[in-house]
């Protein structure tokens, strides 16, 4: 396929739902996420519970539908070489924004809003989560007072990243244009009360807990939104946020409700219903290849702290996968809505490994050689394998979920079939997820040997995504502990294959290179696939116009619902 058509294939757009209802006629939306949102800039976070809070009201050029097909958000089309609007010689890509686009106060949205954006992002000591998105961005210039154009440092067949999907919203320049760079993480009120272009504007914040929005007076779609106001609650845990919608009806969304299937089975006869997509989420296994040891002060965790004693050693983490039955924990903690993860990108199925195919066996005596070979043995018959005086034992952490819990016992009675000694760790999900730089609790800090929970890529495309593991997307003290790769996972090669993606221009060589790069990723044992699963949400029986997305936000398109009569 030529890259006119790779571009052709992937930039569908598809034309919004219309709601029903007439505008605020709604009242008001309640919605459930336990995992609570402690900002409301996804740049700070990249994790679902604040780029999701926040897409009520800061919003992409485009974004990726329920299918994953790319859908002007910001801009009326979305720009190809057949309509003019990427360059023959895919060397930039150029944006229009809307005709009378404006911000909830009223001001205009500007070409130079668009700019801010990308250099608040790349600022090499901002840290930015979504530093990934804007990789081969050499420049981001105004035609117009409506148009940008991104230009490439390089040929950019898939140039759908930078200011893509809910993680690479627009900021809006007058109101962060003093927050840059080393301050991104200081400026409380703009990084929770963020002025948008969305459906909704934030009223209320409080960190890890409660967030009210209120009708946008200055949204593009006059009638729309049909709810007056929204609530997004947060705290609890799956199975209490699973009653909430399913049961008792307290709320009229309730997310992700990693529950296993005989707990949700009990919950279907109420005023709520389940609903699910299938897409590309996995349940990782993370093996940090730096050292986490206390005594190393400022440069634990960090490249500075050199490498993990025996996780670098890929033969270990090897050893770590082996002994692990994915089947029993697919079938006993997922039921329909996990299979067995073998690769890091699991779909779509052109860039779908089968390299690592076949880990669902647990290989007991495969893995004890594999220790073996690596020099740890057990010395002094103490049931915990040693080397060198030092005892192969595990800090094991993940957020607090009844499924992780789970899956957490189950991996550590395996591993001390292996003679590997465990310590089970549950940090609650708003702080473990929640990127305070202060807070020595979250995945970006990774004070633990190994950490487990769920990514994904957005849209039907894992370039950006794949490109997290680059070695300057390491959190670290200098980025404020912002960077998605959070097995501090460093490769030139991989770097070099990042750099070969962003210009490969056939269908086929876009598989190759992220099926080498998935590959590469696995063979580091840095990063473990665990259980492919789907992303299941409830919601009230009443509530309609929700279409469920596991290529970007799950709420991507709040504007449209409503209440049914």
């Amino acid at each position: 396929m030529k890259p006119h058509a790779l571009m052709a294939a992937t930039a569908l757009a598809l034309l919004p739902v219309t709601a029903s209802a007439e505008r605020g006629s709604d009242g008001e939306l309640k919605i459930l996420y336990w995992q609570a949102a402690s900002t409301m800039n996804p740049y700070l976070s990249g994790i679902a519970k604040e780029v999701e809070a926040a897409s009520l009201v800061l919003e992409p050029l485009a974004r990726f539908s329920e299918t994953g097909a790319l859908v002007p958000i910001l801009v009326d089309e979305i720009p190809t070489v057949e309509n003019g609007g990427v360059a023959e010689d895919l060397m930039s890509i150029t944006w229009t924004l809307r005709e009378g686009l404006t911000w909830a106060d009223g001001t205009a949205v500007t070409p130079q809003d668009v700019i801010f954006t990308w250099k608040y992002c790349t600022d090499e000591q901002s840290g930015c989560a979504a530093l990934s998105q804007f990789d081969g961005v050499a420049d981001v210039v105004a035609v117009d007072d409506r148009t940008i154009e991104v230009r490439f440092s390089e040929p950019k067949p898939y140039p759908y990243t930078a200011f893509v999907s809910s993680e690479a919203p627009i900021l809006q320049e007058a109101q962060f244009k003093d927050c840059t760079g080393n301050l991104v993480a200081t400026c409380t009120e703009e990084n929770t009360y963020p002025v948008g272009t969305g459906p909704y504007m934030v009223t209320d914040f409080r960190a890890n807990d409660v967030i009210t929005y209120a009708m946008n007076p200055n949204y593009r779609e006059a009638d729309k939104p049909a709810f007056a106001s929204v609530t997004i609650k947060g705290g609890g845990d799956p199975a209490s946020a699973a009653r909430a919608v399913l049961q008792t009806g307290e709320v009229d969304y309730a997310w992700n409700l990693q529950l296993s299937p005989d707990i949700l089975a009990q919950m279907t006869d109420g005023p709520g219903e389940v609903i699910a997509s299938d897409g590309s989420a996995v349940e990782f296994i993370f093996m940090n290849q730096t050292d986490p040891d206390p005594a190393l002060g400022e440069a634990r965790a960090t490249f500075a702290g050199g490498k993990h004693p025996f996780l670098s050693d890929p033969r270990v983490g090897k050893a770590l996968s082996l002994a692990i039955d994915r089947s029993v924990i697919a079938e006993a903690l997922y039921g329909d809505a996990g299979v067995p993860g073998c690769a890091v990108v699991p779909a779509p199925e052109l860039y779908a490994s089968d390299a690592n195919a076949g880990c669902e066996v647990q290989d007991l005596e495969a893995a004890a050689s594999l220790l073996d070979e690596a020099g740890w043995t057990d010395s002094d018959g103490d049931g915990i394998r040693d080397k060198d005086g030092e005892k192969l034992s595990i800090l094991f952490q993940t957020s607090t979920n009844g499924v992780r819990q789970d899956s957490q016992a189950l991996i550590k009675q395996w591993w001390g079939e292996i003679g590997v000694e465990t310590e089970l760790r549950n940090i609650d999900a708003s702080v473990f997820f929640g990127g305070d730089p202060g807070s020595p609790d979250t995945r970006q800090k990774f004070y633990a040997d190994v950490q487990m929970y769920t990514d994904n890529s957005k849209g039907q495309d894992p370039e950006a995504f794949l490109g997290n593991w680059s070695c300057a997307n390491v959190p670290s003290p200098e980025t404020q502990w912002q960077g998605n790769n959070i097995q501090r996972f460093c490769s030139e090669d991989y770097d070099a294959l990042i750099a070969e993606f962003r210009t490969a221009a056939t269908l086929d060589e876009r598989g190759r290179v992220a099926r080498e790069m998935n590959d590469m990723l696995i063979d580091s044992y840095s990063i473990v696939p665990l259980i492919h699963r789907n992303n299941i949400s409830g919601k009230a029986r009443s509530l309609e116009g929700v279409r469920m997305n596991s290529w970007d936000s799950q709420i991507w398109n709040i504007a449209d619902w409503y209440r049914a009569e």
